[in-house]
């Protein structure tokens, strides 16, 4: 019997899952996933989650019945090791061989460690899952000392979430703003003035030496010297897409798994979507891979789309959100590459726009506290680009 099998229990299997039986599979679909448990959304773990407001029952993406009446078989607390392409078989850890007729991989990213002297230290931690949240908040109770190496969206929400539970926050960023990487100097600015008057201590151009481990006590040695105590250090420097099963199964990847714009690699047998997977973006002109929950979601229902004999090619406008403090932050399209920003609103108010151009288009938008002004945008982006990138 023909069998979908999907390895990654994400966001974008449940959404494969849901759009395969909607659009009339009647074979197998078979789930693994390295946790124990049923897919959970992400995205609150460094909020929500880590400051007691949710419990992991609410993390659920979809309650049991779901897998039950679309008739998913569940490998979980499995890991997928191997790929035989020629016999369309994929080994998991156990021995266990499970056939398909088509593979979606959504194997996501993992966290980008540190190689420096105490990384190993068990007061170091990286965040990616519901326990490595469990394990960091053992740590930090109230007038704890919590340094957190990196100032993208993860530190920076960590950051919000812990200082106001009392937890004395100081922040390390090798650059010379926050949010370097996804964000102009205006935005960065006013993420910096926020944090700062809320009490976290930002270092900017701040290089981590080592960990160093005395008297029972760990602390942050820094290039200039000084030493900073800490109760616990969280790691934020990036992630990694996990491209290794389907690199040793010879698919190609390059920052990710290589598809096309149905999602599908080499082997028209195999799809890869998510945050692990590099697609050509028709709008920019340019191979991307993004790190979204909406690009995971989406790209999963085109990949089901395909299988079941309903081609759709991938090319949404990509968006992201951050949550800090009372701030929403909703970005559409990619700012790299702009020159020019303009800022609508009174940044004082905390309500405004940062518009991005490339020779006059508009290519990207930040919106704070701006929704209404966020979803004009992606429609003005979708418009303007499709008339042919630059």
């Amino acid at each position: 019997m023909k069998n979908v099998v999907i390895i990654g229990a994400s966001h974008a299997a449940v959404e494969a899952i849901s759009t395969l039986r909607k659009n009339g599979w009647s074979g197998n679909i078979t789930l693994v996933g390295d946790e124990v448990c049923l897919p959970y959304q992400r995205p609150p773990l460094s909020k929500a989650y880590y400051k007691g407001d949710v419990t992991f029952e609410k993390l659920a993406i979809k309650n049991p019945n779901f897998y039950e009446n679309s008739d998913v078989d569940l490998y979980l607390g499995r890991r997928a090791i191997s790929i035989d392409r020629k016999r369309c078989e994929v080994e998991l850890d156990d021995g266990v061989k499970l056939s398909y007729s088509k593979l979606i991989l959504a194997t996501g990213t993992r966290a980008r460690t540190l190689s420096i002297e105490g990384a190993e230290l068990p007061p170091i931690k990286y965040l990616r899952t519901a326990k490595d949240v469990d394990a960091i908040k053992e740590n930090l109770v109230a007038e704890a000392k919590l340094v957190i190496v990196g100032a993208g969206y993860i530190g920076l929400e960590v950051a919000a979430s812990a200082v106001k539970q009392g937890v004395k926050v100081t922040v390390l960023e090798a650059q010379n703003r926050v949010l370097a990487r996804v964000t102009s100097p205006e935005v960065s600015s006013f993420y910096q003035e926020r944090h700062r008057h809320e009490g976290v201590d930002i270092r900017l151009e701040s290089t981590l030496k080592r960990f160093k481990e005395k008297d029972g006590r760990v602390h942050a040695e820094l290039s200039d010297g000084e030493r900073l105590e800490l109760d616990c250090a969280i790691i934020g420097i990036g992630v990694i897409p996990n491209v290794e099963l389907a690199a040793d199964a010879g698919l190609a990847c390059d920052d990710g798994i290589v598809v096309n714009e149905y999602t599908q690699t080499e082997d028209p047998n195999i799809y890869a979507v998510g945050d692990c997977s590099n697609h050509p973006s028709l709008l920019y002109g340019r191979r991307i891979r993004l790190e979204s929950v909406p690009n995971a979601v989406a790209q999963a229902k085109i990949a089901a789309m395909s299988i079941t004999g309903h081609d759709q090619v991938y090319d949404q406008i990509p968006w992201f959100w951050s949550d800090q403090y009372d701030l929403k932050l909703q970005t559409a399209g990619l700012m790299q590459g702009y020159d020019q920003a303009l800022v609508n609103g009174d940044i004082s108010t905390r309500k405004f726009t940062v518009s991005y151009f490339k020779s006059g288009k508009l290519i990207a938008l930040d919106a704070i506290n701006s929704p209404a002004e966020f979803m004009k945008a992606k429609k003005k982006i979708s418009r303007e680009l499709s008339s042919g990138f630059l």
